[in-house]
């Protein structure tokens, strides 16, 4: 079948197309299912149906980097045929279809708990990178793979999900190592019309493109779709002849230029891929941003607002963030995108004024303090004022990106900086081996992952033999021993090695050593050096034949990152150095999906050693530990709720330092004292039937601990139940009446904050259980008892504002040295009926209950109040109590 479009060849050194035509495979009728499947990418995440592909040719499947719709169409015709007539093959093919069918159609997670009639609900998701399978490469790192994760789960749950992104023409470079050890980049171009995606075309068959204005000039948008079970993935390519060389190659390399393309880039993501979306008729109730990149959405979506329902700019801004939500991930400066303000005139100079405001107001919406003309413009900034629901990625990361960001909210106490957290999972059925899956079904049943959130049902794990899961293990060892044998054969075989060295390639790594794995981004913080402070340690680790202990790493270095690629250098020349420590630390080039499918399921020990708090979450040690892997980590990220005593290691105990060499100095030598005196004896203390059943008994902890807390199941039903669910009812709420609640929402708050500066917090009475009056303002005051009750009254000037307009809360807890409220609570107080006087002055009470003893104290503030105010922070509008 051949598809005709006219285009123009990218390349100018080659005789110019003037016609063009997609070739597609010639499947015979009983074999037509393998084009639907191929095009579902549910088969990533179901091995029996990616099994399908493997049987029509196993080498080909590898050599196709395990691309069905690429290996459809390069398999030989006879080879269809003969499995057309082959009727095991095309019995596991409508098994395969129909397993696809019934999940496409069944009820689901969301449907049984928040499907309403009627309601059209659906969340837009925005990302830069999507890791959903190597054989799309669109992603680098930790960011795409959780946003590949995080579409497979919406389609397990049901959730009413699109994901958009960017399709990038060469993806992610391709890394490989010079004979120094020094990171070299190349890329790969993207053949889209052999990869699992299908271009989205209107009725009359026209391929479907967006417009977007840039400066001086119009950029075309091309848009792709990728079925990842329930759930579609729309990715934009302005790859199209119609645009200026320049444009066409803003979707051509991820994270890759200057600030120049990145900026074009973002607003591609967030500008056209709103854009998108409208044309294709599927307008999002609820925006999700992963990360700052996508933040010119925001405005894109309160500029259609004002356009289509003649909404001022405030009217339009509740609206649409009332049903935002922001993630925020790295707390590392580099990864934070801003650009300078002569960049943003350039590009949005004619945008001010379509969302009816000038250029100063555009600008203050990204930066920490808005009329700072000196500040660059933010795109986490931009993202945080233009969302109503936000999150770090892990509780501690909670915690660093309120402290990061407190300066939008300087008037509120930092605990109280409304960013919350949802701690990042894993994908289960995507990362686990299929040994464990089976052995899971065994013991869990048929649907543990559908179930894998009940804490319950992982008790069984208990059940099993421990032969039975080492014997699992051992094999998931053997097989990254063999795949990192082939992997460094062909590294060697591109530098040009002699055939002696070749032969080297094929002994390193012993199944039976205690293997460790290290695979991440390379970037400084994360310092994948660190075992090098004391090389002598390392040497006798690596070249004890008694108890052999081996390493594995893999990882890039962002092409401009120096430092991190001196970093993988440094690994290499020490591994060979001594020809004994190079057959028991390697280094695998171009880390993907592929090779951390290996590697988690494989080593022994994930070792993780970041400078606290620079780790946002880390998900690489959740996948290891979901096949039983046991986790060395500093309590960063996501160890700090994922650590417990007879699971994995802490290194350290959580400890901060301003001298990072001395840092460095303690933490490497608290991973040698665990390595000598407790991992590795632990590791090899083996039983009479040579098991070891000590660390297969913490294995099995690590499984029960983290597969029900850490997986992207229970991330995006906490997402739904925390954001979405809101967020798609505020939308409903504030959009119906032809935009009534919204706007009579904001005309309140304009009145309100013209009005507030009439506030006062006047007499304020403070009185114990007892009813004996005390100061509390450090004067002389009664003793308290734990138990009792302290009752306060207070005597508010509203002016203007009426008592329903505010809330007045007593902000209190424990006092420290320097006279500061520790990990302040609220308590609510209450408008005494009718005691409104003439000069606008009302009585407001409450108490608080003295539970704990100590020095207590608290303060008065006040809040503005309203049903449809979806938070309380508003900038300029909150009043504290001044102190006598």
């Amino acid at each position: 079948m051949a598809i005709f479009t006219k285009s123009a060849s990218k390349d100018r050194t080659h005789t110019k197309t003037v016609r063009t035509f997609t070739v597609k495979p010639s499947l015979p009728e009983a074999l037509t299912d393998l084009h639907v499947i191929a095009h579902n990418m549910y088969w990533s995440w179901h091995d029996e149906i990616a099994e399908i592909f493997r049987r029509i040719d196993y080498d080909l499947w590898k050599q196709c980097s395990h691309n069905p719709v690429k290996m459809l169409g390069m398999v030989s015709q006879a080879r269809l045929e003969d499995l057309s007539r082959n009727e095991g093959f095309v019995y596991q093919l409508k098994q395969a279809r129909q397993k696809l069918e019934q999940t496409l159609n069944s009820p689901s997670w969301y449907n049984k708990i928040y499907a309403k009639e009627g309601r059209d609900s659906l969340i837009a998701y925005f990302s830069a990178e999507f890791g959903i399978h190597e054989s799309l490469p669109i992603y680098s790192g930790g960011l795409g793979i959780l946003a590949g994760d995080h579409l497979k789960s919406a389609s397990d749950l049901g959730i009413p999900l699109i994901g958009v992104g960017l399709l990038y023409q060469n993806g992610y470079f391709r890394q490989y190592l010079n004979t120094d050890g020094w990171q070299q980049e190349h890329y790969l171009e993207n053949d889209f019309h052999n990869m699992p995606l299908e271009m989205v075309r209107k009725e009359n068959g026209h391929p479907l493109r967006v417009n977007v204005q840039f400066p001086e000039r119009t950029v075309q948008i091309q848009v792709w779709k990728v079925q990842v079970g329930r759930v579609r993935l729309y990715l934009l390519d302005t790859n199209l002849p119609e645009n200026t060389p320049f444009d066409r190659t803003i979707t051509q390399t991820l994270y890759g230029g200057e600030n120049e393309m990145r900026i074009c880039q973002e607003i591609i993501l967030g500008i056209g891929g709103l854009k998108a979306l409208f044309a294709m008729k599927q307008e999002p109730t609820v925006c999700h941003m992963n990360e700052g990149h996508a933040a010119f959405m925001a405005l894109e979506r309160v500029r259609k607002l004002r356009n289509r329902f003649n909404m001022s700019f405030e009217e339009a801004l509740e609206t649409a963030k009332a049903s935002n939500v922001f993630t925020v991930h790295t707390p590392v400066a580099a990864g934070n995108d801003e650009f300078p303000v002569e960049m943003i005139d350039k590009y949005f100079g004619h945008y001010y004024g379509t969302l009816g405001i000038n250029r100063e107001q555009f600008l203050a919406l990204g930066r920490v303090h808005g009329d700072d003309e000196h500040e660059s413009f933010k795109m986490p900034v931009l993202a945080l004022r233009t969302s109503a629901y936000r999150n770090g990625v892990s509780q501690l990361h909670g915690d660093v990106s309120r402290k990061i960001w407190s300066g939008l909210w300087s008037q509120v106490p930092v605990s109280e900086v409304p960013i919350h957290s949802v701690t990042n999972g894993i994908h289960a059925r995507t990362w686990l081996s299929a040994e464990l899956n089976s052995l899971f079904e065994r013991y869990l049943g048929s649907h543990w992952a559908d179930e894998a959130v009940d804490k319950s049902i992982w008790h069984n794990l208990d059940q099993v033999p421990d032969e039975e899961i080492w014997r699992i293990h051992q094999r998931c060892k053997e097989r990254l021993v063999g795949f990192a044998r082939q992997r460094l054969k062909r590294q060697l075989q591109r530098r040009g090695a002699f055939h002696t060295e070749l032969s080297w390639a094929e002994e390193v790594l012993d199944p039976e050593a205690l293997t460790i794995g290290f695979a991440r981004r390379f970037a400084t913080y994360k310092r994948g050096n660190l075992l090098l402070r004391e090389p002598q340690r390392l040497i006798k680790l690596l070249t004890n034949t008694e108890t052999p202990v081996q390493f594995v790493f893999a990882g890039k270095a962002h092409p401009r990152d120096t430092a991190g690629k001196e970093i993988i250098r440094q690994l290499v020349h020490f591994a060979s150095e001594n020809p004994e420590i190079r057959r028991r630390l390697i280094f695998l080039e171009d880390y993907d999906i592929d090779i951390a499918r290996y590697m988690v399921q494989g080593v022994d020990i994930w070792l993780n050693n970041p400078r606290r708090p620079m780790e946002a979450s880390g998900t690489s040690g959740m996948k290891a530990a979901l096949n039983g892997v046991l986790n060395m980590s500093t309590l960063d990220g996501w160890w700090c709720e994922g650590y417990i005593p007879d699971g994995g290691w802490i290194i350290g105990a959580g400890e901060e330092y301003d001298d990072l060499s001395y840092q460095d100095q303690v933490e490497s030598q608290a991973i040698y004292n665990l390595l000598e005196q407790e991992i590795v004896p632990l590791f090899f203390n083996r039983a009479k039937d040579r098991l070891p059943r000590r660390w297969i008994r913490r294995m099995k902890n690590t499984v029960k601990w983290c597969a029900p807390r850490f997986n992207t199941n229970r991330m995006v039903a906490d997402y739904t139940r925390k954001f979405y669910h809101l967020a798609d009812t505020n939308w409903e709420e504030l959009t119906e009446n032809d935009m009534e609640r919204v706007k009579a929402l904001t005309a309140w708050k304009n009145e309100t904050r013209q009005a507030w500066s009439d506030l006062e917090i006047r007499d304020v009475d403070v009185q114990n259980v007892e009813g004996q009056s005390f100061a509390g303002d450090g004067g002389e005051q009664p003793d308290l008892h734990v138990g009792s009750q302290v009752r306060i009254a207070a005597r508010i000037h509203l002016g203007r504002l009426n008592p329903d307009d505010i809330s007045v809360q007593i902000y209190h807890g424990r006092v420290d040295s320097s006279g500061r409220i520790e990990d302040g609570q609220v308590a609510e107080m209450k408008y005494a009926d009718d005691s409104l006087d003439g000069d606008r002055v009302a009585m407001f009470e409450g108490a608080i209950a003295c539970r704990v003893s100590g020095r207590h104290g608290f303060a008065l503030r006040i809040l503005p109040r309203h049903a449809d105010l979806v938070e309380s922070y508003e900038p300029g509008m909150i009043l504290w109590e001044s102190p006598h």
